[in-house]
């Protein structure tokens, strides 16, 4: 009787490298900038879109990243630093609008449109920004169980496709469900959940080659391997 070799445990580096402190920081940057942009929102042409599309993307290949060369528990480390830097970046703006203006600066009701504290907005992003990201990287690492260093592409799009739903969805519901309704409403969940999934899609080579690079100069990924 032969016995089946157990399938080997999937490589994850250490997070104590000079590598994943850079990554997490960009991760946490973009997330932030495009919680300021996601105040606007967009046409391009018919399509409904919010200023957050044009980099939140690159929050879910950071995450990405993080996920498949350091694992899951450092990417929640990450994720969650994440989430108390925007609400601690809304609260911050808070303060600011409530602050007394200085004599001579009339410029409150354009910093309020702008950067003014909504708790709908806050609670929208917060909230679908947590939920996605932990299912996208909990996607990836537990299909990186099964494929190992195989098949990325399967790991990427499907921990993509999960995360993304889940982020639009509940921002969406919770951010504009009732300012924007019916036809109008639809097309802005899923304009936004096509045009996120399918730009990162179209970045996988740039993804691609920036894990590589990571996993080819982690020293701690090339000794567990």
């Amino acid at each position: 009787m032969t016995n089946t070799p157990k399938p080997k445990a999937p490589t994850f580096a250490a997070t104590t490298s000079s590598f994943y402190p850079v990554i997490s920081a960009v991760f946490v940057a973009l997330l932030v900038i495009s919680n300021v942009g996601a105040v606007k929102l967009i046409t391009v042409g018919p399509l409904i879109l919010d200023g957050g599309a044009f980099l939140f993307p690159l929050v879910y290949i950071t995450g990405d990243v993080l996920s498949e060369v350091y694992g899951f528990k450092a990417a929640r480390k990450t994720i969650l630093i994440g989430f108390g830097m925007a609400i601690l970046s809304a609260l911050t703006f808070w303060l600011i609008q409530i602050s007394p203006s200085a004599p001579g600066w009339e410029n409150q009701s354009a910093f309020e449109a702008i950067l003014g504290f909504v708790p709908r907005i806050v609670l929208a992003s917060v909230c679908g920004f947590l939920i996605g990201q932990l299912l996208n990287s909990f996607v990836l690492v537990k299909i990186k169980a099964r494929t190992n260093e195989s098949a990325l592409w399967v790991r990427l799009i499907g921990s993509t496709v999960v995360g993304e739903l889940a982020d639009t969805l509940v921002f969406c519901t919770i951010a504009f469900y009732g300012i924007l309704t019916g036809a109008d409403f639809v097309n802005y969940v899923v304009v936004g959940y096509i045009y996120k999934t399918l730009l990162e899609v179209v970045l996988l080579p740039i993804t691609y080659r920036v894990i590589a690079y990571v996993k080819a100069n982690e020293p701690t990924y090339i000794a567990a391997s």
